[in-house]
């Protein structure tokens, strides 16, 4: 792939905003008909590496009895905020305007929108009338760098090109209380909603380049993660071999990875990874050799927000970049399918 250049990179969250303690103690109360599944698993609330996260919706909401129609009717009204956020913001950091944008990537995976996001807020926010499209459903925790990958990609086939890169999740909207299924109450102590917005092009200056990427996903593993959908909405699916399965599996993978944009592990340093939980960010050391502590803004981002899916390695990388990029970075995210995505990020 040609190098294209990253111009701008900026995060958006919603107003609304929870502290794992007031988390812990509202749950109690929601699963208050489940009592021993709560009392079973409330310990994860301690054990999440989390001090607060930022939700959609007031605290009341997630009380009701929602069905598909309420809870996407929510994501639609919450997601065209939180992209116009992300998006503006980008815009601003690369000093361009909507009407300078030649192609869009949108990545979502917690909602359903037809006609898609970018298509909603389109006129809003100025986009021309022949701004191309490519909306992504389906990549989960994985569409943070999928998307990016992606947009690079497309920016890299039509030299000066400009193309913003969006994602937006409203993970929290996801949460159940009608299953005795462990995962909702997991969700419930993890989840946090939040977007990430990228330019990118072949021309200009920015404070990284993207110069490769590269996705690897394994046989029989499409129950690790996802979603199941259901009457009253999606249903988590997050499997307890997850972190082991990173610790087992993540070097293979990176090498291989590397090995396709003819790299090693010894070119990279450091990792910039999405958070999915305090577990995967040891399991990702550990499968790497990394010092414990090594993936401290991951733990930052994680502590901060929760995880967010998507968008929660676009607020890592941000935080990478207002500290210093080292030569080389490496993203990573893990998403369903199971499939582990990475792009390399050069300093500029």
């Amino acid at each position: 792939m040609q190098p294209v250049t990253l111009l701008s990179l900026a995060t958006a969250v919603p107003p609304h905003r929870i502290s794992q303690g007031e988390a812990k103690s509202i749950g109690r109360d929601l699963f208050s008909g489940r009592k021993a599944l709560y009392d079973r698993l409330s310990g994860v609330f301690d054990n999440a590496g989390i001090d607060g996260r930022n939700i959609v919706a007031p605290i009341e909401w997630y009380g009701g009895d929602h069905r598909w129609e309420s809870r996407n009717s929510l994501y639609l009204d919450a997601s065209e905020r939180l992209f116009e956020d992300a998006a503006i913001s980008a815009l601003k950091r690369a000093g361009l305007g909507a009407q300078d944008i030649d192609g869009i990537v949108f990545v979502s995976t917690t909602g359903i929108a037809t006609p898609s996001l970018e298509a909603r807020v389109a006129p809003r926010m100025g986009f021309r009338s022949d701004v191309r499209r490519v909306p992504i459903f389906g990549l989960g925790c994985a569409g943070g760098v999928s998307g990016l990958a992606t947009a690079a990609r497309l920016a890299a086939a039509d030299p000066g090109s400009r193309w913003l890169f969006v994602c937006v999740e409203t993970c929290s909207i996801s949460i159940r209380l009608d299953t005795d299924d462990p995962a909702a109450l997991v969700a419930t102590a993890l989840f946090g909603d939040g977007a990430a917005a990228a330019i990118v092009s072949t021309e200009g200056n920015g404070p990284a380049t993207i110069g490769g990427a590269g996705e690897r996903q394994w046989p029989d593993t499409l129950g690790i993660m996802g979603w199941r959908v259901e009457d009253p909405g999606l249903a988590v699916v997050f499997d307890r071999a997850i972190p082991p399965f990173v610790t087992a599996e993540l070097a293979g993978a990176v090498d291989g990875i590397l090995a396709d944009l003819k790299l090693t592990r010894g070119d990279i340093d450091r990792l910039c990874s999405h958070p999915g939980g305090a577990k995967v960010i040891t399991a990702i050391e550990e499968a790497l050799d990394l010092p414990t502590g090594t993936l401290d803004l991951e733990r930052e981002v994680l502590r901060d927000h929760g995880n967010m899916s998507a968008p929660t390695v676009m607020f890592v990388a941000e935080r990478l970049i207002e500290r210093g990029l080292p030569e080389r970075t490496l993203m990573t995210a893990f998403g369903p399918g199971f499939t582990c995505a990475a792009l390399t990020l050069d300093r500029a």
